[in-house]
């Protein structure tokens, strides 16, 4: 009966031990060494920029398909490349423990649709031509006091909305980043990361900084037009151009409503 009562007590510090450690481990940072490769073709991938959305730190691939990047356990790696479907991985102890991680990523297929040249019926003659170029239905106007105009669509309340969105308290980003502070701070710390800056560079789907700021496009969308930014920007521009965007609209409010 001792025999089993001292087996039972010698388990259970091994897995109150095992635990500690598990616990432990989530606490520190390490550096995760990876590869990643064509899951068709199994070539290694070059370039392909690799995310840790917690720790919000960034990294690329060599020429062999190699990276490097900071982790702890439990934090989730985001691998994003051009053609290539996203993938997402959560950081595991084995992950910590062993080098040599691999992760496949999948091509995408893509369906070219049919391209109009000629949207507007273009003759080749201004004085015809003239009529069928769209117009920007957008204004400008300018508040006393401020030394910048703000653009609006056109409609029968755009000078109260902007009016509005200038000077009353910003309620829309407040509830979006006042919930979780951790997002303002994100901000920053993908400003300051350059690979993470080279990456958005080149993105205009809004995926990546979704997963980073853990918000909806249209979250993103809101902000932007409660900002008062045009219709055009908020379409047209990159990734890094939008997260410049949000940080310094909710800059400028915070210094209005202090």
């Amino acid at each position: 009966m001792s025999n089993w009562r001292f087996l039972f007590i010698a388990f259970s510090c091994a897995a109150q031990g095992l635990a500690q450690n598990i616990s432990n481990d989530s606490l520190f940072i390490s550096t995760i060494k990876g590869n990643v490769i064509n899951a068709q073709t199994q070539v290694a991938l070059e370039s392909v920029h690799v995310i840790n959305l917690n720790l919000v730190k960034g990294a690329i691939t060599d020429k062999e398909g190699n990276f490097e990047i900071q982790a702890r356990v439990n934090d989730t790696l985001y691998f994003t490349f051009l053609g290539f479907k996203s993938e997402k991985i959560r950081v595991s102890n084995d992950i910590i423990r062993f080098d040599g991680t691999q992760v496949s990523l999948n091509e995408l297929a893509f369906a070219l649709e049919e391209v109009v040249v000629r949207p507007y019926q273009l003759t080749g003659y201004l004085d015809i031509d003239v009529k069928y170029i769209p117009t920007n239905d957008a204004f400008q106007y300018s508040i006393s006091g401020l030394n910048k105009s703000y653009e609006s669509r056109k409609g029968p309340n755009s000078v109260t909305k902007i009016l509005g969105a200038i000077l009353n308290p910003a309620d829309l980003l407040r509830n979006l980043f006042g919930k979780r502070p951790r997002q303002m701070k994100k901000l920053n710390e993908m400003k300051a990361d350059q690979n993470i800056r080279d990456l958005l560079a080149t993105k205009f789907d809004r995926v990546t900084l979704m997963e980073l700021l853990q918000l909806e496009k249209m979250d993103i969308d809101d902000i932007l037009n409660n900002c008062d930014f045009s219709n055009s920007f908020i379409t047209t521009a990159n990734d890094l151009q939008i997260l410049e965007a949000i940080s310094s609209c909710y800059e400028e409010y915070r210094i209005l409503n202090r």
